[in-house]
């Protein structure tokens, strides 16, 4: 009987975490039709020297820690190169790939990604090299030039994200100066803004998508609202399109994308980010939902012995970006079947049918749960000070239970595409 085990890489979380383990606690045993039997657990994860042909118990790891701490980040490449662990997320693409690089490559698949500008190092880079290349090489250029030539209002935020970091809304030529002298030694890059509707977030696990409207100037328990149907047909499936898309042209598979929306119109402007909140005082609503992916994802790849990928296939992508017959609608088209062949979409869905039938219901039972609420508690008493503790915990009380009064005992849907009215599609 194979006995698959997770490896969980955690920072300071506490909250997705313990949700994890008491949803693949419920699970059980899994029969195959192969006559197979597969049971599955997790840890949490050490740091510790090892050795680069030190052997790896756990066949897959979800890394929240590598993005910023070394180490262990170290220590994924090698299980990954050495002993074919497999990885969420990828620590090859998202070190080569970070924001800056998701601009270009996306792009060149032609969506539209607003107009965006790398401008030079603020200050001297900390290298003995600098003076002379900077004198040398270096051409001066116009700031204020750029940014009218770009038009204001603008963003200015770092070339390899980073949580928000250093991100600033430029209104006018003073917020251009201030924001870039404030830069120091981080690159940045300034970006059109766009007229828009709607603020959308994307969270993609494997082939499940949840797109949620998104309100980035609340604050973090507000930001992710419950507003079933706020996009058209045309721009849901964009937008649920394009964050797949994504994730499959890089080899990611725990990610958020970010687009702006107006009309049919979907610009997206923030989609690689290593570490993506799943926090249950920030998704509310949607954490069920999140850690059924989560789980749901990890045990199809351990009991299907899906390999994990280093390399890329940019190429397939580029022909059809290079294919002037196709219009922008069918290259979207055709991405999202490359896409969705990478994540084995099909199979998958009709798998999780098949052998997690009783998955959703042991999810609702358990939100419902004493359990629930104590993790709720916990992360409600760690989250704020102890004079909103109560209005925060009815808060996000009420809004899980409007979760657990609208999924009575759902069904994985066999497309697997979920969009932010509760529906799938």
């Amino acid at each position: 009987m194979p006995d698959h085990l997770i490896g969980l890489l955690l920072g300071a979380e506490e909250d997705w975490p313990q949700a994890f383990e008491a949803i693949l606690g419920r699970v059980g045993p899994v029969a195959l039709s192969d006559g197979s039997t597969h049971t599955f657990r997790s840890e949490r994860l050490t740091i510790e020297p090892f050795d680069l042909v030190d052997p790896v118990r756990t066949e897959l790891v979800i890394d929240r820690l590598a993005y910023w701490y070394y180490h262990p980040r170290e220590w994924l490449k090698k299980a990954a190169l050495v002993n074919g662990t497999y990885l969420l997320n990828s620590p090859f693409t998202f070190q080569a790939m970070e924001k800056h690089s998701a601009y270009c490559a996306m792009l060149r698949l032609g969506l539209k990604v607003p107009r965006t500008i790398l401008v030079p190092y603020k200050n001297p880079i900390d290298n003995v090299r600098w003076a002379y290349t900077a004198q040398k090489y270096n051409q001066a250029f116009d700031l204020d030039k750029i940014a009218d030539e770009l038009g204001y209002p603008m963003y200015m935020k770092p070339f390899d994200g980073g949580g928000w970091r250093g991100v600033s809304r430029i209104n006018n030529r003073d917020d251009l100066h201030q924001a870039y002298d404030e830069s120091g030694e981080m690159l940045m890059h300034l970006q059109a803004t766009v007229e828009y509707e709607h603020f959308a977030r994307a969270l993609s696990i494997g082939p499940e998508t949840m797109v949620m409207k998104f309100q980035p100037d609340e604050p973090m328990h507000h930001r992710y609202a419950v507003s079933h149907g706020f996009l058209g047909e045309s721009a849901g499936n964009q937008t649920v399109a394009i964050s797949r898309i994504v994730n499959a042209f890089f080899g990611w598979e725990f990610n958020s994308c970010e687009m702006l929306v107006q009309g049919d119109d979907v610009y997206p402007i923030d989609y690689a980010n290593a570490c993506p909140d799943v926090a249950v005082t920030s998704l509310h609503y949607y954490f069920p939902w999140a850690i059924t992916a989560l789980v749901r994802w990890s045990v199809f790849t351990l009991a299907t012995g899906r390999s994990g990928r280093v390399d890329l296939h940019t190429r397939r992508y580029f022909e059809i970006a290079d294919d002037e017959s196709l219009s922008y609608d069918a290259k979207i088209t055709a991405y999202l079947a490359l896409a969705d062949e990478h994540f084995d979409t099909a199979r998958y869905w009709q798998w999780c049918a098949e052998n997690l039938p009783h998955l959703e219901e042991q999810v609702h039972d358990w939100v419902t749960s004493a359990d629930f609420e104590r993790l709720l508690r916990e992360t409600v008493d760690a989250t704020y000070p102890e004079r909103e503790r109560d209005q925060f915990m009815a808060h996000f009380k009420g809004l899980t239970d409007l979760w657990a009064a609208d999924n009575k005992h759902e069904r994985p849907h066999p497309e697997g595409v979920t969009e932010s009215r509760a529906v799938t599609r």
